[in-house]
């Protein structure tokens, strides 16, 4: 059986847009993933809310700089033939990073340190999947589009995640996948999704995780 680890924020958690309890265990993209993989892989689920690609956030104890606290993930749950990363939602925040290009640049590193700690370890290198996170929308919810420098600004960014993570993609010999494709953000806050969007993430990954992997 195949392992891969799911690499993400407040979206791979689960997070619900309007402040409730997060959504049920089926309800997450990770677990549509897997059962749509049917039996052939298990799927890690780590998610964050506010996870960033490499930058520092000091809003929260838990570190959520996704560069930092990856190496002691592919430790734990090493070997691993799969590593999917949805990241670069929380670095279009200005007092974070700001752009979806700088984004990508983070998202690029991750894929470094992937590579580079299954060399050091002298273990097969896992697959990758680049991600490039569902859009922003605008929203009525005033603080969550402030932390994004508000509307304008939020949407502007978030709607190039999939020309730079796919160059990305490209450059570095992964796999890519366009959250936008397959799920829409909840105008409730603009940035979280509703269970069945959240579905859809994992739903729309399955076809793109079996030709890589060959299930």
């Amino acid at each position: 059986m195949k392992t891969i680890l799911a690499y993400g924020d407040s979206l791979t958690f689960g997070a619900n847009p309007s402040g409730g309890p997060r959504h049920g265990y089926d309800d997450r993209w990770p677990t549509a993933l897997e059962k749509g993989l049917g039996g052939k892989a298990r799927v890690i689920a780590e998610g964050l809310g506010g996870r960033t690609t490499v930058s520092d956030d000091w809003y929260a104890n838990a570190d959520r700089n996704g560069a930092r606290i990856l190496p002691t993930l592919l430790e734990s749950h090493g070997p691993l033939d799969m590593v999917i990363i949805m990241l670069g939602t929380n670095d279009l925040k200005p007092a974070i990073c700001g752009s979806a290009l700088e984004a990508s640049f983070g998202m690029r590193r991750l894929v470094q340190i992937i590579r580079g700690h299954a060399a050091g370890r002298n273990e097969p290198i896992p697959e990758i999947i680049i991600v490039a996170p569902p859009l922003l929308c605008a929203s009525e919810n005033a603080d969550m589009m402030g932390h994004f420098g508000g509307i304008a600004h939020g949407l502007e960014q978030s709607s190039q995640f999939a020309a730079h993570y796919a160059r990305r993609a490209e450059e570095w010999d992964t796999g890519f996948f366009d959250a936008s494709t397959v799920a829409v953000a909840d105008p409730e806050d603009g940035v979280h999704l509703d269970a069945a969007n959240t579905r859809a993430i994992g739903e729309g990954l399955v076809p793109v995780v079996k030709s890589m992997l060959a299930l």
